[in-house]
Order: structure tokens, then C-alpha cells, then sequence
């Protein structure tokens, strides 16, 4: 354009070239102003930021890139350089304008600012609970007794721990009981125990449990021996064993009452004193625990007692060991225990012992010294020969009041059935020159009692499983009572130890 308008004027006159010149300028003008228009010039000073996106809703740990635009006076974008902060919390954003949320849920008014050239601008975030990241179950443990309920409340949270609504399915899934897969309701079993982790609430693919302890609530109470036949102004031990609705047994401290004659009793220990009155009492004898009871009858008859074996002070065990007496689970000593030389009781609990414990005591020591005299005594007792066993098992067999042994062991498989004859002080000892072993059970008839029954043992016993025994065990060494075998009686090792398994019941006869 200037070299086009300067190549004219040499070749115009003067007033001529003015005119040219004066179009010229208003021709660069125009031009100008037509770049301006065009977006071609540069733009204006920075008039204002704007922050977007505004606002902008995140789950916790979630990222948002925010962008600041600067304008001029016109709204003509004006490159600008922020710089980005946070000032009422939320998270954190870095210098490019990545903000990272937090972990704390909530609204964050105006908390991302940028600034640039004196100016700033703003925007809200909203931070949101994460994606469900654990599931809690409560209670845990829970104890719940057997066919009791228990409610169950799954709670979800999300990494930081902020709470995230489930509605889980439930499952049971290591035994104990039932639930309500919808509500959660657990309904426990009739099996006791510790369930480990058996209560499950699920949602989508996490889950979370809790352990359940199912304990027994007594619902019957059993009296033994019933019947019991003791003398005039004699004394019978009474024991009560608590079940619950399942059979499990339950630990109980009863309170002893006599409601119908017969004679008086210890409120506490069970030890029944007889009147003078002969007769039958029937179901006098009660044991209380709460709201449950049980009874035994006692058949009260004249005459005097009959101590074919003296225990003396062992009598009031129903257990005594040389070395150890231990228990697996379940088990219950309706009696004292006597302990020497050795002093461990193992399994104490879960299993029970209702009496006092002498760990290689004085009373244990002169316990063990009578223990020895009565095994010497039962062991010393003449055997008729028509009454030599032999090898013979004498299961399936009655037998009379008297003395049996055999040199070697003496086995009973089935039931062996001792009659009394009508005679309440009969007595029974039988002599092992080995040992014994039982597959079998005892049934006493005819006024026959446990009390008068002795088993005098050369070496070991073992009274076999489901074996329902009567009688006192006099052992030179070890005894054992394998599942579920019950003895009404005493179990007296003098050398070894004495070992319950599962199940076991021992009452003083």
C-alpha cells in the first residue's frame, strides 16, 4: 500500500498528491480497524477468571482437572498461567489444576481458587462416598443359647470408612444354626460350641462374618441314683446333672429339699440323711436350679450297713489318680477329686467338677494310703472256685451277691445284670488279676445297689464307649472311660491317671 501511494504522488501535482495521501491514511485505517474486528490484534488487559467446572461432584480419592479462563474488557480470551489452591478443604490440586479429592465426604463451597493477575475465581466440589469396600457384622462374637435368637446388622464402608448403604444377603456357612438370608435373624442349633466365623452377610462380591458361641440353657435336671435304697439313719450322696433341651449338659448348683418324708438333706452338697421311718419316699428327693427341678425316689429299710470294702477317706471321691486326671469335653464329677503324688487336672474347664479338688494335699495323701488298704482288702478276699470266671466274659450273664475273679482280665460285652434278692446290703466284688474291659453296661435289680459293687483292677481299666457302669473301680493303675460312658460309682486308680474323653458322668453310688 505505501509503495502503491508513493509511486502515484511523484506523478501528481501537488494539491493532487494531498488528496491521495489524506484517502491513504483513512484506507490504513479502515484496514486496521478491520483486524481488530477480525480477531487478528492482540487482545486487552486480564479482566476477570473463570473456574469450571463449578461444581463438580467426587467420589473420595476421585481426580477433577479444573480450568481457569482468563478475559479482557471485551470477553476476549486472555491467555493466563493460574495459580491453583485449595481453602476450604476436600483435598488437594496440584499446580497444573488436578484436584484429588480427600476422604472426608461432605459439600466444599468455593474451596478450588485460581488466581492470576491480581484476579481469582472459584468452584465447589462435592465429595461422595467411594465404591463399598468392607462389610462389618455385629455383634461379633454373639452368644446365643440353643434355639435362641440373635440379630445380625451388616454395616458397608468404602476405603476412608465412610459408610455405604447394603442390603446384604446373610448366609450361614460354618454351622451353629439358621438365618433369615433377608433380615438377618439367626436362629441357633442345638449343638453347643464356638462357631468361627459361620454368620455371612454378602454384598456383590465382599462379604463379612462374625462367630457365634452356642451355649446350652438348662431345661431338665436329673436326679441319681433314683432309685436310691438306703438304711435307716443311714446317709446317701445325691448328685443333679443338667441338660439342655438337646441333651447337652449344662453346670448347675442346686439347691437339695426332701418334699416328701423320708428323711433330711444338705441344701447344699445333696447328702441325704434317712429318718427312722421305713417306706418309700417317692420322688422326695428334689434338686432345684431356677425354675427347673428334678426328683429321685429313696426306699428308706431297716438293718445296718454292710462295709464289705472300707474307702474310708477316699469315699468322697469320685475320682482319685496317681499321676493326672484329665477330661476332653463335656464331662462332669459329681464328687471330690484326690490328686498324689502327682498334682494336674487338665480339661477343667470345659468339664466340671462339683466338689472340692486335693492336688497332693494332706487329704490327698491319707486318701491314696486308704485307697491302697480297701484295694488290699477287696484284692485279699477269698473266691469261691465255683465263682472263678475265668476268661470268660460275663456279659449277657446275672449274677448273685459274692466274690468273682478271674487271674487274668475280666471282659463284659452286653449287660451284665446283678441281683440283689431283695437283699439292700448284698454286695458284689469282682477280682481282675489284669485288667478290665467293658463293652457293655450294669443293671442293678432286687434292691441290688452301686454303693455295695467293687471292681478290683491288677493293672488298668477302660470302660468302653456308650458303657453305662455301676460299682467303684479300684484300679492299681490307670482308668478310662472312653465317649459317652457313665459311671455311678467311684473311679480310683492308685499308680496312673484317670481319663474322661467326651461325655463322661461320674455320681457318687
Amino acid at each position: 500500500m505505501r509503495f502503491m501511494v508513493g509511486r502515484t504522488l511523484r506523478t501528481l501535482a501537488p494539491r493532487a498528491r494531498m488528496a491521495r495521501v489524506i484517502a491513504a491514511v483513512a484506507i490504513a485505517g479502515l484496514f486496521a480497524a478491520s483486524c481488530d474486528v477480525h480477531g487478528i490484534s492482540a487482545p486487552g488487559t486480564l479482566a476477570s477468571l473463570s473456574v469450571s467446572p463449578d461444581p463438580s461432584t467426587l467420589a473420595i480419592n476421585g481426580a477433577q482437572t479444573f480450568v481457569a479462563v482468563g478475559r479482557d474488557a471485551a470477553g476476549v480470551i486472555v491467555p493466563v498461567t493460574p495459580t491453583w489452591s485449595v481453602v476450604a478443604g476436600g483435598g488437594a490440586i496440584t499446580a497444573g489444576g488436578v484436584f484429588t479429592a480427600g476422604t472426608t465426604t461432605g459439600q466444599f463451597n468455593n474451596t478450588v481458587v485460581a488466581s492470576a493477575g491480581g484476579l481469582s475465581d472459584n468452584a465447589t466440589v462435592i465429595v461422595i462416598t467411594g465404591p463399598l469396600a468392607s462389610i462389618t457384622v455385629t455383634p461379633n462374637p454373639a452368644t446365643v443359647p440353643t434355639s435362641g435368637t440373635q440379630q445380625f446388622t451388616a454395616i458397608g464402608r468404602d476405603a476412608a470408612g465412610n459408610p455405604v448403604p447394603i442390603t446384604p444377603a446373610w448366609s450361614v456357612v460354618n454351622g451353629g444354626g439358621t438365618i433369615s438370608a433377608a433380615s438377618g435373624l439367626f436362629t441357633a442349633g442345638g449343638t453347643t460350641g464356638t462357631f468361627a466365623n459361620t454368620v455371612r452377610a454378602t454384598s456383590g462380591t465382599l462379604s463379612g462374618t462374625a462367630t457365634v458361641n452356642v451355649t446350652p440353657v438348662l431345661a431338665t435336671i436329673t436326679v441319681t441314683p433314683n432309685p436310691a435304697s438306703v438304711l435307716t439313719f443311714a446317709t446317701q450322696q445325691f448328685a443333679a446333672t443338667g441338660r439342655d433341651a438337646s441333651g447337652n449338659v449344662v453346670p448347675i448348683t442346686p439347691v437339695w429339699s426332701v418334699v416328701n418324708g423320708g428323711g433330711t438333706i444338705d441344701p447344699n452338697s445333696g447328702l441325704f440323711t434317712a429318718g427312722g421311718t421305713t417306706g418309700t419316699f417317692t420322688n422326695t428327693v428334689r434338686a432345684t436350679s431356677g425354675t427347673i427341678s428334678g426328683n429321685a425316689t429313696v426306699n428308706v429299710t431297716s438293718g445296718s450297713p454292710n462295709p464289705i470294702i472300707n474307702l474310708g477317706t477316699a469315699a468322697p471321691n469320685g475320682v482319685m489318680a496317681g499321676t493326672a486326671f484329665t477330661c476332653v469335653t463335656g464331662g462332669t464329677i459329681n464328687a471330690d477329686i484326690a490328686i498324689s503324688p502327682g498334682s494336674t487336672v487338665t480339661g477343667f474347664p470345659p468339664c466340671v467338677i462339683t466338689g472340692t479338688q486335693h492336688l497332693n494335699d494332706a487329704t490327698a495323701v491319707q486318701a491314696q494310703i486308704d485307697l491302697t488298704n480297701a484295694y488290699n482288702q477287696a484284692a485279699g478276699l477269698p473266691c469261691p472256685a465255683a465263682n472263678n470266671i475265668g476268661t470268660a466274659d460275663i456279659g449277657g450273664t446275672t449274677k448273685a451277691p459274692g466274690v468273682y475273679c478271674s487271674a487274668s482280665t475280666i471282659g463284659v460285652t452286653g449287660t451284665l445284670t446283678l441281683d440283689a434278692q431283695g437283699d439292700p446290703n448284698a454286695y458284689w466284688v469282682f477280682q481282675a488279676g489284669s485288667s478290665l474291659t467293658t463293652a457293655g453296661s450294669i443293671v442293678l435289680i432286687n434292691g441290688a445297689q452301686a454303693k455295695n459293687v467293687y471292681w478290683q483292677v491288677g493293672s488298668s481299666a477302660t470302660i468302653g464307649t456308650g458303657s453305662q457302669w455301676k460299682g467303684n473301680i479300684l484300679a492299681l493303675s490307670s482308668i478310662s472311660l472312653l465317649d459317652n460312658a457313665n459311671l455311678i460309682g467311684r473311679s480310683l486308680a492308685r499308680n496312673a491317671a484317670v481319663s474322661l474323653t467326651t461325655g463322661n458322668t461320674i455320681t457318687l453310688p
